[in-house]
């Protein structure tokens, strides 16, 4: 299963005493590819440097390029499905450069997708992800 994660579900399931962790060490262990763009790695970095040391970023990032489960894709072509917040239009180009199953996300600006009939988009919050893992 492909996926691609916004900023705010990666910074929920990093930290070992977090109820989401489940999510990254299912991703460490290879059960879904994460699909990432340049532009999208570069926002992982730039919040996990707000929130966690330059030493815990930079393994971090470092796991995630290394993973064998993870899927780097160029957007050509930019969708400009988000206009409530276009900076989160970049992970919806991702997923559909990507040919990514789900854009797992907490952010609410994402909803006007499930409006959207072309093209679809699955849009489904942490919670729900994590549900679908632990079915899987």
């Amino acid at each position: 299963m492909r996926v691609v994660l916004d900023t705010n579900c990666l910074l929920i399931i990093l930290p070992q005493q977090s109820p989401y962790h489940y999510v990254w060490d299912l991703f460490r262990r290879g059960q879904y590819t994460l699909c990432y763009t340049t532009e999208i790695l570069q926002e992982y970095e730039e919040l996990l440097l707000c929130f966690y040391s330059p030493v815990f970023t930079h393994f971090t990032v470092e796991l995630l390029l290394k993973s064998p489960n993870i899927i780097q894709t160029v957007s050509y072509y930019k969708w400009k499905l988000i206009s409530a917040d276009p900076d989160d239009n970049k992970f919806v180009d991702c997923a559909l450069n990507a040919g990514a199953d789900y854009i797992v996300t907490n952010d609410r600006h994402f909803n006007v997708l499930k409006n959207i009939s072309f093209p679809k988009m699955n849009i489904m919050d942490i919670d729900a992800f994590m549900e679908l893992l632990l079915k899987a």
